[in-house]
């Protein structure tokens, strides 16, 4: 194999626009996407008109938009952080909602087979749970979540894996038993979305990685379920 051959498979590049917004959460256009999931993925494809057909049922995916946020309820103030493909314009907020201009970067990392790296990430821990009715072969499992650390622990040993299997493949091992778990609220929506609620987790811990490739994959395109509700996308420092 030739050095550049090489290079390729032990290296992988990650490129990302990130944007940080710290919105006033007493603002009713705020409040109410603190109470409504579906109400803020509306506010984070806000940021994002024009660069896909209107209607497009997979435009979230198109344009790699993930996000996550963070709220401090002593000072009013809603942290949200929003990954994508293309530039976000955040001039459609209504006046007022924002406490200061967005802080906006290109993010433009290279990793390696052995990087170690911190890791945040909020995901939506769940599991197929298979049903047998009586006299009758095993249904195909309906989605669970985990509602304790300890659950969370088992979603993480089957994402963060050694690497070979992983039902995440997203290149990156961790033991479980080194990361943090903090339960977080449930979201939910009782407008257009009646009915959805999300389980949620933050995670805080270390990754090394084990496939530079995947695990690029993984920070592009998120990992788990909810990725539209704020849920999936692994921040690295």
């Amino acid at each position: 194999m030739s050095d550049a051959a090489r290079l390729r498979t032990t290296t992988a590049r990650f490129v990302a626009s990130h944007s940080v917004l710290t919105l006033d959460a007493r603002h009713p256009y705020v409040a109410k996407s603190l109470v409504d999931a579906q109400e803020m993925h509306r506010t984070v494809m806000s940021g994002f008109r024009g660069w896909v057909d209107d209607g497009s049922s997979d435009a979230r995916a198109q344009m790699g938009i993930l996000s996550t946020w963070s709220i401090n309820l002593k000072e009013a103030a809603l942290v949200l952080v929003v990954q994508s493909k293309v530039a976000a314009d955040w001039g459609q907020l209504p006046n007022g909602v924002l406490r200061e201009a967005p802080h906006s970067i290109t993010v433009d990392r290279t990793f390696r087979i052995g990087d170690t790296v911190g890791f945040r990430a909020v995901v939506n821990p769940t599991y197929s749970k298979r049903q047998t009715a009586p006299g009758r072969e095993q249904t195909r499992g309906r989605r669970v979540a985990h509602t304790n650390p300890d659950g969370v622990r088992r979603w993480c040993a089957r994402h963060f894996g050694d690497g070979h299997g992983s039902v995440g493949g997203t290149g990156g091992t961790a033991d479980p038993g080194t990361i943090s778990v903090r339960m977080l609220p449930t979201v939910s929506s009782s407008t257009s979305h009646k009915g959805l609620k999300i389980t949620r987790a933050e995670l805080r811990g270390a990754l090394t990685v084990t496939d530079p490739t995947a695990f690029v994959t993984a920070l592009s395109d998120g990992v788990g379920h909810a990725r539209a509700y704020g849920c999936g996308l692994i921040l690295v420092r």
